[in-house]
């Protein structure tokens, strides 16, 4: 998201230690954030439901003042993250209706539970950075690791409660951009199960299998949850080993795409992906290969370069994946083939090539038509 031409948002997070007390006091404002969401959401709900009446977000800012003196315990948390739980509100009804105009499916905004509502934010005001501290109204300060300095001018400060107890703070800021070296190398790049990326290139990334690498101590994780007595201390512990392990593979995969999609910034002027529908793929025909589409996790390495490419001055161009596997990149016949063959060979012109190469050949190709003249010319890329 971007102010201008030459500044943008971003964000950077860092690991906090708070102590027991300030723990508690953490919990107690994201608490409070929670009731103040919940309630805003129901006042929105039944005044439309009783009156047909829409309430916007400065309608429910002045019930505020009234909810406070009638729940003290709203007092535990800065009044500037109150607001903001308001406005997550209003924003979840912008989306809602959003959806709706277009036709897509709309996700009517729902009530949060404990687990489901694990950040606050102070949008303004309310925290200062000094050092190695960080203060926070209603908590104090609280130890912080800046592995890296902090850029730019800090607008707001988000403090977030991971599954397994840690506490991070992320803080949005305004810094201008800084566009790389324009460079002549483009890539066309094929995502698969097999491999993770085929580069148009010839290189091939290999699929790293986060999840299947951790699914057996998962699957023994989730048993021992399992029976251990609902209720209990004992039960607790357990919950917290099968988030820790969720948390590693999560982390692993958004390190593996965060370094992909840097190394993917810094080499090439234009970086082509299809265009997948990956729910859809989940649903339909590759319903087999649920699982192993969710742990390649490809949406995220697109989402990282995207958002890398906007920054470094890159062009990230997404194409129609129909028949890029078929479709001979030399000869441009089609030729058709189930997911089992993994070799291009082509009946028409002669053309044998991996298919996968064969297909980020195609995607690229449809790139330039998109992007237009500006990308140079494919016959150094093509087979």
């Amino acid at each position: 998201m971007c102010y201008g031409y030459d500044m943008g948002t971003k964000s950077f997070k860092y690991r906090i230690y708070p102590t027991r007390r300030q723990r508690r006091l953490m919990q107690q404002s994201l608490d409070a954030a929670r009731w103040v969401y919940n309630k805003t959401l129901e006042i929105r709900k039944e005044a439309w439901d009783q009156r047909q009446e829409s309430l916007g977000l400065y309608d429910t800012h002045n019930l505020l003042t009234s909810w406070k003196k009638e729940n003290t315990f709203l007092t535990d948390a800065y009044s500037q993250v109150l607001y903001d739980a308001q406005k997550r509100v209003d924003l979840a009804f912008s989306a809602f209706f959003r959806r709706v105009k277009t036709g897509q499916e709309p996700g009517y905004p729902r009530f949060r539970s404990a687990t489901r509502y694990d950040s606050f934010t102070y949008p303004q005001f309310g925290f200062k950075v000094n050092g190695n501290r960080l203060r926070l109204s209603k908590i104090g300060e609280v130890k912080i690791v800046l592995h890296r300095p902090i850029e730019g001018k800090i607008k707001t400060c988000t403090i977030r409660r991971t599954a397994t107890g840690d506490w991070y703070a992320c803080f949005s800021c305004v810094v201008e951009t800084e566009p790389l070296p324009v460079v002549e190398q483009v890539v066309g790049i094929d995502v698969g199960i097999t491999s993770f990326a085929t580069f148009s290139t010839g290189e091939k990334i290999a699929n790293p299998r986060f999840f299947r690498s951790e699914e057996k101590t998962l699957a023994r994780a989730k048993r021992r949850l399992a029976k251990a007595e609902k209720g209990t201390s004992l039960r607790a512990k357990r919950r917290q080993v099968v988030a820790r392990v969720h948390e590693r593979i999560a982390n692993r995969r958004k390190d593996f795409a965060h370094k992909l999609s840097r190394r993917l910034v810094n080499e090439f002027q234009v970086i082509a992906f299809e265009d997948l529908d990956i729910k859809n793929m989940q649903k339909g025909n590759w319903r087999s290969l649920n699982k192993s589409i969710s742990d390649a996790a490809w949406g995220q390495l697109i989402q990282y370069t995207e958002h890398k490419a906007e920054w470094a001055g890159r062009s990230v161009v997404k194409v129609n994946p129909r028949n890029t596997s078929k479709m001979c990149s030399r000869c441009g016949q089609i030729v058709e083939k189930d997911l089992s063959v993994r070799v291009h060979k082509c009946p028409h012109c002669g053309l044998v090539l991996d298919r996968d190469e064969n297909a980020a050949i195609n995607i690229l190709r449809l790139a330039v038509g998109l992007h237009g003249p500006g990308i140079q010319s494919l016959e150094a890329h093509g087979p």
